[in-house]
């Protein structure tokens, strides 16, 4: 179908674009000269597709009316070609901004893009016009903090870039566009301090990217999944936030970001098993009540991961090892529950995870109320029907409410899934189950790797240095070096003078 007899199904207004003869994927390794009607056939039944002719200055062009800014269409665009004669748009065009196209898959990419594609006097232009609707910058909800900045990332790549740049002024913060997706074709931007990011990282990090064949990659979550170097593994090997001030951070430690653009979370690498029980208020804090908080948190792993497994390895195999005062109340609580212990402590748990998926699901009020009054009705009828032992219930609590004070809800669902292990490990084999899985745990976390780095640095391999931000804050006076995880040759962090 020629130009022709598409523009005659057209009129001079905003219209749709009719038939098209090709598939998208007939561009991907086109290397014809450009030709406009070609890239008007491309958009077949894009009813959201507008198309302009204006016959006496021989101009006409495409664009998705839901991806431009329309101010800028109007200024950039429309008034002078309204105003102008044919010799001074003509003029206009040579001396403007617009980016001359030489290939039909370029004018097709630009107008996915957001971009306004014009033709004129058999040549083709580019202006950028993207913009549609964006949503506002708001708080975090699922990163809130006490003390601290309050802004989060929205699903604009452009918009997150200028976050990330309003707080580190200096030209030595470097930008690379990649995208992956065969059809969505993901912008993804990478962020990263020259002279300071590791390059054979970064490096890494682009061929992990460009190596993707995938049909889409819709967001960041979505990425980081298929760049992990053990995607087998139920620990995150990327740490995803959605602050600018963590992504600011992160950045000056010598580490590397990723903006995937439609995503309000960014992504950041190498990172290590410690950084996901890292906040921002440890910082915002004196040094030792960010200590004190980062210790609890460690504390708050084990007892998510152990205490219900505990519970089930002493009441199946190691009454020995109940206080004698207590045993009595243990006993009377046991009595009356005809299943034994591993089968209890599996039905209380998947409760508690259902009454977690509920809340999250629902609106935000509904959700606090089942999550409140599910748990407690729940556990108050288990108790009186004989299903369950009360103290059983006291340790199952006591484990989700420890899951809640671990920042990163990737880790923390991860988290979730150990539990169960150990439960069942427990439930077979008693302590010596407990042993197995805690060396099984701990092998599989120093085997892990983030871009290659070691996963359990600084403890394994061990830096002595790096303590001093790890398990502890340690006062800003003492933290010197960046952490050697990023095998940076700048380590210097802190100039400060004493």
């Amino acid at each position: 179908m020629g130009l022709l007899s598409l523009v005659k199904k057209m009129t001079l207004k905003e219209e749709t674009v009719p038939d098209n003869a090709y598939p998208l994927s007939s561009l991907e390794n086109d290397q014809d000269p450009l030709d406009f009607s070609h890239v008007l056939e491309q958009f077949q039944d894009c009813e959201d597709l507008r198309y302009r002719h204006f016959k006496e200055h021989g101009i006409q062009f495409i664009y998705f009316d839901n991806l431009v800014n329309r101010q800028i269409l109007k200024e950039e665009l429309l008034d002078w070609v309204n105003k102008g004669e044919t010799s001074e748009v003509q003029r206009d065009i040579d001396s403007s901004g617009l980016n001359e196209i030489t290939s039909n898959k370029q004018a097709v990419v630009g107008v996915l893009n957001g971009d306004v594609v014009l033709s004129f006097e058999n040549r083709v232009f580019s202006l950028k016009a993207g913009g549609g609707e964006k949503r506002s910058i708001e708080e975090s909800e699922t990163e809130s903090i006490i003390l601290g900045p309050h802004e989060a990332f929205i699903e604009s790549a452009e918009v997150n870039i200028g976050l990330i740049r309003k707080r580190l002024k200096s030209s030595h913060l470097k930008t690379m566009s990649l995208s992956a997706g065969e059809i969505t074709k993901t912008s993804i931007t990478i962020m990263y301090i020259e002279d300071i990011a590791p390059k054979e990282e970064l490096e890494f990090l682009k061929k992990r990217i460009n190596d993707i064949e995938y049909t889409g990659i819709l967001d960041t979550n979505i990425l980081v999944q298929m760049i992990d170097d053990q995607p087998l593994s139920p620990f995150p090997q990327f740490f995803t936030t959605e602050r600018p001030d963590v992504g600011a951070s992160k950045l000056l430690a010598g580490k590397i970001i990723g903006i995937v653009d439609g995503s309000p979370y960014i992504f950041c690498a190498p990172v290590s098993f410690f950084d996901f029980f890292q906040s921002v208020d440890d910082y915002s804090q004196r040094w030792m009540t960010g200590t004190f908080i980062r210790l609890l948190r460690m504390f708050a792993f084990i007892i998510t991961v152990a205490f219900t497994a505990i519970y089930v390895s002493i009441t199946t195999f190691h009454y020995e090892m109940v206080p004698q005062e207590l045993l009595p109340s243990l006993i009377e609580s046991r009595s009356k529950v005809p299943f034994p212990p591993l089968i209890e402590a599996i039905f209380l748990e998947l409760v508690i995870e259902l009454l977690r998926e509920a809340g999250a699901r629902l609106p935000t009020k509904i959700g606090q109320t089942i999550g409140i009054v599910g748990g407690i009705v729940i556990g108050q009828a288990a108790v009186e029907a004989g299903i369950t032992s009360n103290i059983l219930i006291i340790a199952v609590a006591i484990s989700a409410i420890s899951s809640f004070v671990i920042p990163s809800y990737v880790m923390s669902a991860s988290i979730r899934i150990v539990r169960f292990s150990f439960i069942l490990l427990a439930g077979f084999w008693g302590n010596m189950g407990l042993v197995f899985g805690l060396g099984l745990l701990v092998i599989h976390l120093t085997t892990l790797t983030s871009l290659k780095t070691p996963y359990m640095i600084p403890f394994s391999p061990t830096f002595f240095n790096d303590w001093l931000d790890t398990i502890i804050r340690a006062p800003y006076m003492l933290i010197k070096d960046r952490p050697e995880q990023v095998r940076t040759t700048n380590e210097d962090i802190n100039k400060m003078k004493k």
